[in-house]
């Protein structure tokens, strides 16, 4: 009989899908033990010992495999390995018959191709070569025992990144997760959108902005920090746009006024020049605000605008000014929806008194503090036109700064008087306290974010031209909790989450210099004698806090205002924060600042994160089970109903302490009969209260129909008996939300 030729011996080796698939697993998966391939195999030790040794000895013996002595494993040999591939080129030639296609990310069709997949490995995720090329075939050999016409570019992704996950690859498959929404996420954003009364513009801002909350917690921030915000021990802000955009900006118009707007790439092709009259130079504020907000995400503050704008009034008669004014103020309402602030001075400040005024065409005209009358006019012009429209401006928002001459002048207390007035017909205006002394250049937004002199100790550097890099909220209530009730492991949660806060923002600090660096931000980074106009060092990151009052009454059975044990509590975790985040202020661009932050969006998320964890039970929340929420931006909420003058001596104590962002909202009380009464209690607030921001509320109802406003809760106008067409204005946090009944 002749002997058998040794090829056919060979295929016969391989002959058993056991066999074969031994031969796979050191091919893809490298040496390995006896007990190792038995695992992968599926067989039990005290059943199937006897069938594998067999198995192993007819590879051994066909010398497709070896045994590593040192390592007491067992690899393939050189023909063990062209075996693996002879066999994977005849599967992939028998995939080709089928003419399986793949529909691509670029919309077009292609037949199958395993390198594609190990390339991608490569480029996009740094996966070796050899790896990459092992990962391919593994993912080929499970498309295989698929039966679909044909397959697509994100189904092959999952099941690259399931393998990833198999052989325990993280840090691979997350540079490698396709971002993007499912189908019904896009479907029940488009429904929740509409919910709002938005446009469609929002939806889709809306889905992108998710797409890039990905990118950011998955490849730029840290996994324990992306972890941190996913589970609900912190909240980073706009994270839709924390890898390209800054947050608020604080401008200065005299820059614009005296170089006008230049074309850049992918600015204005078209120059404009320095602005000649008013009209004109409201006009290019529009576009400053247009542009700014392509490059920003927040509130946008001109402050000293009416003394800015003073020179440019000359001979104007009081009705031309009002209404260029109230153009001006229908265009910023119309179309600068991320939020504008415009701080009015009712005096000109000593420190601009004496400096060269920038007027038409960009030349010096005098002093600022020669043109006290037409600053008045236009800060007077603009709370007229807000107080004769029926329906509230809420955007753009007054900030009133009150300083010791305010009332030292005739005028100016007429139009702090009217601006009350304002306060109580509309509850738009607000209030900044400037007579302390540590107050005296602060500049603020409407959100409360604050800026001040203590930083370069230069009033102009430190408050104009820069702005809020970002902000981080740490769950005062989850520290409590996750520390198991102890205080003292307490405070180590809160400075376990201070450090992780203040290396976000110096993340978001290095990706927006990045941005920078590929003029990506070409409108704010622009120069003039070599100086940009956005000062990036000097921006503030905020780290916030919410539920204050809910993590002391969880700690101490009290909530702040019932006890001053609680209070003096609440005063300790404050100082605990701030003197924490202190620890990171050391270096010329890490302008740190504690802040007590606006932001309903962490309130909610937050409280709802933490009853999902511990249970409505245990977790303390404004809002009962419906509408759960911590308390965010006062230390106290502010519609608890106990004395103003209690609520004050609270709210005062966590100003000083929180200099990045502060704003206590004052309800007002019904039955308020006149601005007087209003005008009173701020003389109280800044001759005897510490208070720094503040503003005055009330609920609101407008009638679309009937163009008439009514306070407090209207569920229906009181003329014509309408639902649908009443609009509620409410204030939940710093601004006014507006809420369609009939979408509530």
């Amino acid at each position: 009989m002749p002997r058998e030729p040794l090829g056919v011996k060979v295929l016969k080796a391989v002959s058993s899908p056991i066999r074969l698939r031994i031969l796979d697993f050191l091919m893809n998966r490298g040496p390995l033990s006896y007990t190792e391939i038995m695992k992968l195999l599926k067989l039990k030790p005290s059943r199937d010992a006897g069938r594998f040794a067999y198995h192993l000895k007819t590879l051994l013996k066909m010398d497709l495999i070896e045994p590593d002595l040192e390592k007491k494993k067992y690899r393939l040999t050189s023909l063990g390995r062209k075996l693996v591939e002879v066999a994977e080129e005849i599967e992939e030639n028998a995939f080709q018959r089928r003419k399986m296609l793949v529909r691509t990310s670029r919309l077009s069709l292609e037949h199958f191709e395993r390198n594609k997949i190990a390339a991608s490995l490569i480029k996009e995720a740094g996966v070796p070569a050899d790896l990459a090329q092992s990962i391919a075939r593994e993912t080929e050999r499970r498309l295989t025992k698929l039966r679909t016409k044909y397959l697509t570019a994100p189904l092959i992704r999952e099941f690259v990144n399931a393998i990833l996950i198999e052989r325990g690859l993280e840090e691979y498959r997350h540079k490698l997760t396709r971002l993007g929404l499912p189908v019904y996420d896009v479907t029940q954003l488009i429904k929740t959108m509409s919910q709002r009364a938005v446009d469609v513009e929002a939806v889709h801002e809306a889905a992108g902005d998710a797409v890039l909350e990905e990118y950011a917690l998955l490849n730029v921030l840290p996994r324990d920090i992306a972890d941190a915000h996913i589970s609900g021990s912190l909240h980073i802000n706009n994270l839709g746009c924390w890898v390209l955009k800054l947050d608020g900006v604080m401008h200065d118009l005299r820059f614009f006024f005296r170089y006008g707007l230049s074309p850049r790439p992918g600015l204005e092709k078209i120059p404009r020049k320095p602005p000649k009259d008013l009209e004109s130079a409201l006009s290019i504020t529009i576009e400053i605000l247009k542009l700014t907000m392509r490059e920003s995400m927040g509130e946008q503050t001109a402050d000293f605008f009416n003394v800015f704008l003073a020179p440019f009034v000359g001979d104007m008669k009081p009705d031309e000014v009002r209404d260029i004014i109230r153009n001006f103020l229908i265009e910023v309402n119309h179309l600068i929806p991320s939020g504008v602030s415009l701080g009015l001075e009712l005096t000109i400040p000593r420190f601009i008194t004496e400096m060269s005024a920038v007027g038409p065409n960009g030349k010096n005209v005098d002093i600022y503090g020669d043109y006290v009358e037409e600053s008045l006019l236009i800060a007077s012009s603009i709370i007229e036109v807000m107080l004769s429209e029926e329906k509230p401006i809420l955007n753009p928002s007054l900030i009133i700064k009150i300083r010791n001459e305010t009332f030292k002048d005739g005028k100016a207390e007429r139009i702090l008087f009217e601006a009350h007035r304002l306060a109580l017909k509309r509850g738009t205006p607000y209030f900044a306290n400037l007579i302390l002394k540590e107050q005296r250049y602060a500049s603020y937004a409407a959100t409360g974010f604050r800026l001040a002199s203590e930083w370069s100790g230069d009033w102009e550097l430190d408050t104009l031209r820069t702005g809020i890099l970002d902000s981080v909220v740490i769950n005062l209530p989850r520290a409590y909790y996750d520390s198991g009730g102890n205080r003292g492991r307490f405070f180590e949660q809160l400075r376990d989450k201070m450090e992780m806060a203040a290396r976000a923002l110096e993340i978001k600090y290095l990706t927006i210099k990045e941005r920078i660096g590929e003029n990506l931000l070409p409108f704010l980074t622009q120069c003039r004698d070599g100086d940009p106009y956005y000062r990036l060092e000097n921006s503030s990151r905020l780290v916030g806090f919410v539920g204050l009052n809910e993590a002391v009454h969880a700690i101490s059975g009290n909530p702040i205002y019932q006890s001053e044990e609680s209070l003096k509590f609440a005063v300790e975790i404050v100082k605990f924060l701030s003197k924490e985040l202190g620890r990171y202020s050391n270096r010329p661009d890490a302008r740190f600042n504690l802040s007590m932050v606006s932001c309903r969006d962490a309130a909610e998320r937050l409280a709802e994160l933490d009853i999902e964890r511990y249970g409505l039970a245990k977790v303390r929340v404004r809002g009962g089970r419906r509408n759960p929420a911590y308390t965010d931006m006062t230390a106290t909420p502010f519609d608890v109903g106990i004395p103003l003058q209690r609520y004050l001596r609270i709210e005062e104590q966590f100003h000083r302490l929180t200099p990045g962002s502060h704003l206590t909202p004052i309800p007002v009380r019904e039955g308020e009969n006149g601005p007087e009464s209003l005008l009173s209690t701020t003389k109280e607030i800044v001759n005897t209260h510490k208070i720094g921001f503040y503003t005055y509320s009330r609920d609101m109802a407008y009638c679309n129909n009937c163009d008439r406003l009514f306070y407090g809760e209207v569920v229906k106008c009181p003329l014509c008996g309408s639902v649908k067409t009443m609009t509620r204005f409410v204030r939940r946090s710093a601004k006014y939300a507006t809420k369609t009944l009939n979408r509530i």
